[in-house]
């Protein structure tokens, strides 16, 4: 990619960053404070990833989709395009929660086409690889104690529809109390993975230039994310709650189980 291009693209990226920022907060705190900022930030970097997408075509003289890199980014301004469009028409604010992050990343990946200087100091590459492990761990553990809640939550609410509920159950906290600490968890497991995500995104860009993107253990920790994504869409944006949210954290536990195998064993080849 062009370095012109690239640099209109990694603008376009520290501005969709507003957009993430603006998902974190409404996941935590269930508002959304920083929407329109956000969505000014947003409409202006769809602008500048035009002029990349563009600038790149004319460039090279091919349609700016020839390798992994720039699908990306044109797929990413493509779901740009989209949202701002039903946006526009139908004001759907709640759609954010899973654009914005979405576009970021996508968008973060794309920026990263350049190979770059290797690592100055080893302790630093560790470091980084470090956070990445614990901030994921933390990620999961988070989506393991949401599912917990959520089997509790199942539990409890069979119990009492039958309206002869065991002793048992009564050790179990309210089911408003069980609601609240799967969506707490959630946002928290969510905001862990989504760091370690970027974090290790720019470690393997940096220690291992464009090759990292052929290592199909680096795509496991995309696979939980985009499992969380999911999660806090229907969670935040189409309002389940109680059973359905219930049943949606056991289903994506399950679903992390292998990604969370899969993690262990990237970590003992990224290390080498």
């Amino acid at each position: 990619m062009g370095e012109s291009s690239l640099l209109w693209l990694r603008v376009a990226a520290g501005l969709y960053s507003l957009g993430l920022l603006d998902a974190i907060v409404t996941v935590l705190r269930r508002r959304e404070s920083l929407f329109r900022v956000a969505l000014g930030a947003f409409g202006l970097g769809a602008i500048f990833q035009l002029v990349s997408i563009v600038e790149q075509g004319l460039v090279q003289h091919h349609f700016p989709a020839n390798d992994f890199f720039e699908t990306m980014s044109l797929c990413a301004w493509l779901v740009t395009l989209v949202f701002l469009t039903i946006y526009w028409r139908y004001k759907a604010e709640s759609l954010s929660v899973f654009v914005f992050p979405l576009v970021f990343v996508m968008t973060l990946v794309a920026a990263l086409s350049n190979p770059v200087s290797r690592w100055s100091s080893e302790a630093v590459r560790s470091t980084w690889l470090t956070v990445h492990i614990v901030l994921a761990l933390l990620g999961y553990a988070a989506l393991l104690f949401t599912a917990i809640a959520a089997v509790a939550y199942l539990m409890e609410e069979r119990q009492l529809k039958r309206k002869q509920p065991r002793s048992f159950y009564r050790l179990f906290p309210p089911l408003g109390m069980l609601d609240e600490l799967i969506s707490r968890s959630l946002g928290a497991g969510f905001v862990f993975i989504t760091v370690s995500i970027i974090i290790i995104v720019i470690w393997a860009h940096i220690s291992y230039g464009t090759s990292w993107i052929d290592n199909g253990l680096i795509s496991t920790s995309f696979i939980t994310w985009g499992i969380y994504l999911a999660l806090i869409f229907f969670r935040v944006s189409a309002g389940w709650r109680g059973r359905k949210a219930a049943i949606l954290a056991i289903i994506a536990l399950c679903c992390s189980a292998v990604t969370w195998i899969a993690h262990f064993r990237l970590e003992s080849r990224l290390v080498q």
